[in-house]
């Protein structure tokens, strides 16, 4: 069995193995795509094709939708002569559940793969001519918000954007200057209208994609390369609108495992590959069940009917309230507690964690009880609905192959949103944090945790973090197993409104943490002790 076209000929086969093939014919979706294409994705890596590419497949199946999707790659070009075109753009997708079973089905909504290389005349006048068509509705991304970056933290363009800046629209390289360059294309073709929607995990997407578009635009602009006509077109979002979304759904890399399985099941060249640029990418994607994706409904040339293939279609400020309570209440939180506890408490499987008492414990005080009554509810879906089915389902599940070491990475960037926000939602309803129990032991747990010591005494490496060297000089003189080392160490993190969007000891739980943090270092075992007694009725 072969994840070809001819392959897929062998219906009885692939029957067999139970795995589901596509009802329609792919080649017609492909050819009709081809002639008038409606929907292109940049970013062709794994959450596309599993999680677009499954709402694709969904509408095109319930004949909702005629074509496919056109895919493009900015960044890693092998991943098109490598994944795509050798398998006839198929994808095996494979979902991972917590019971130990898969579900596996052939998806054939992904109609063409093309290369974002401005050198190459056949890949970029495919482009050229795709962006000239009237009839195309919407172009997303799922270029990681890296792909939105123009400047460094010196505030200068990187030189590759500089590069692309000075030679204009004719040969860009990046990302943004690909997809402005495109823009153009599309204005000087009758400017017809179009959605730009970023689908990338980050806050106010649609913004970041709108400003590094909008900048490109005028830098060129400014080099005579472009006119300013030019720039009122993409401005306007009556004629390019920039929806803002929220995306969720973990899809790790490639499992092994995955791939015996489905050797076993008699799936020829199906093992994953390295690019050049160090993607792990295979013919197979595989990802847990769960999934949301939730868009701003402004898109002025029509667009495929997402929502009946599970998309939430919303306004801006309805967006903006769901990406909250994931953020600050239902998800980012509990992993974050469970990373820095997993580092010191020795485990190297977030899902593992969800079988110690303790742990399972503590996310369920940090959501279902901390955080539901200062929850931001967006109305379209359910924040107790969504905190249960992460800890009952999503974080337990074995499939998902998350490390505490990987989510504990720059961690000091992320505690204002995850744990400040609803310090701050307290201290405004009752006057302070007082009522807070979990939340300050799991800030507790970080500042354990920024010690390198496991709860045995012995060290292990901290991810990294951007405040790393800082934090730890802070805490240089605090010593395992010697409480009297502390000597109020931890004053200046407590009480840094940068760090926590809010100073701790205002809000009334600073010498909580403390007190939690010197019973945390007392000696082995003390951070097991201190989370047993602070987490029992």
């Amino acid at each position: 069995m072969k994840l070809t076209l001819q392959g897929l000929q062998e219906k009885e086969q692939w029957k067999n193995a139970g795995i589901g093939l596509p009802s329609y014919d792919i080649e017609k979706v492909a050819e009709e795509t081809k002639k008038n294409p409606v929907w292109v994705h940049f970013g062709a890596g794994n959450i596309f094709r599993i999680f677009i590419g499954g709402i694709a497949d969904t509408l095109i199946s319930s004949g909702e939708m005629k074509k496919g999707i056109t895919c493009v790659e900015t960044f890693d070009f092998d991943v098109v002569d490598k994944i795509y075109r050798p398998y006839d753009n198929l994808v095996l997708a494979v979902t991972l559940k917590a019971d130990g079973s898969t579900d596996k089905k052939v998806l054939g909504s992904l109609a063409e793969a093309i290369k974002a290389q401005s050198e190459v005349p056949e890949e970029w006048d495919r482009l050229k001519e795709i962006f000239s068509d009237k009839n195309l509705q919407m172009i997303s991304f799922t270029i990681t918000e890296k792909g939105y970056a123009l400047k460094g933290v010196d505030g200068n363009y990187f030189p590759f954007i500089q590069k692309d800046i000075d030679n204009g629209p004719e040969k860009p390289v990046s990302a943004m200057a690909v997809v402005c360059a495109l823009l153009y294309e599309r204005f000087q073709a009758g400017k017809a209208p179009l959605a730009v929607v970023s689908m990338d995990n980050c806050s106010h997407n649609g913004e970041k994609l709108r400003n590094s578009i909008l900048t490109m635009a005028k830098e060129w602009e400014k080099k005579g390369y472009v006119t300013g006509e030019f720039v009122n077109y993409i401005s306007d979002e009556n004629q390019v609108s920039f929806p803002w979304s929220m995306i969720d759904k973990i899809t790790p890399r490639p499992a092994e495992s995955v791939c015996r399985s489905l050797e076993e099941l008699g799936i020829e060249d199906i093992a994953p590959v390295i690019t050049s640029k160090n993607t792990y990418i295979a013919p197979f994607v595989n990802a847990e069940g769960p999934q949301y994706l939730v868009i701003e409904d402004h898109f002025p040339n029509g667009r495929p009917a997402l929502e009946k293939a599970g998309v939430y279609m919303t306004d801006r400020d309805t967006v903006n309230k769901v990406e909250r309570m994931k953020v600050t209440t239902c998800l980012n939180p509990l992993h974050t507690a469970l990373a820095v506890y997993g580092c010191v408490l020795g485990y190297t499987l977030i899902a593992d964690e969800m079988k110690d008492e303790e742990l399972d414990r503590l996310v369920h005080e940090i959501g279902p009880v901390e955080g539901m009554p200062v929850v931001t509810d967006p109305g379209i879906l359910s924040p107790e609905a969504f905190v249960d089915e992460v800890i009952n389902v999503r974080i337990p599940n074995p499939f998902m192959p998350d490390t505490p070491q990987r989510i504990a990475t720059d961690t000091s960037q992320k505690v204002g949103i995850r744990y400040g926000e609803t310090i701050k939602a307290y201290v405004a309803q009752y006057g302070d944090a007082k009522k807070l129990k979990a939340i300050p032991l799991a800030i507790a747990g970080w500042c354990r945790y920024l010690l390198g010591v496991d709860d045995k005494g012995e060290n292990f490496e901290l991810s990294s973090d951007p405040m790393l060297a800082e934090l730890t000089a802070a805490l240089k003189d605090v010593k395992f197993g010697e409480k009297e080392s502390y000597t109020g160490q931890l004053k200046s993190i407590l009480s840094n409104e940068n760090i926590f969007g809010i100073n701790l000891y205002k809000a009334g739980i600073g010498e909580k943490i403390e007190d939690l943090f010197v019973k945390e270092i007392a000696g082995p075992g003390a951070v097991r002790k201190t989370l047993k007694e602070n987490l029992t009725d």
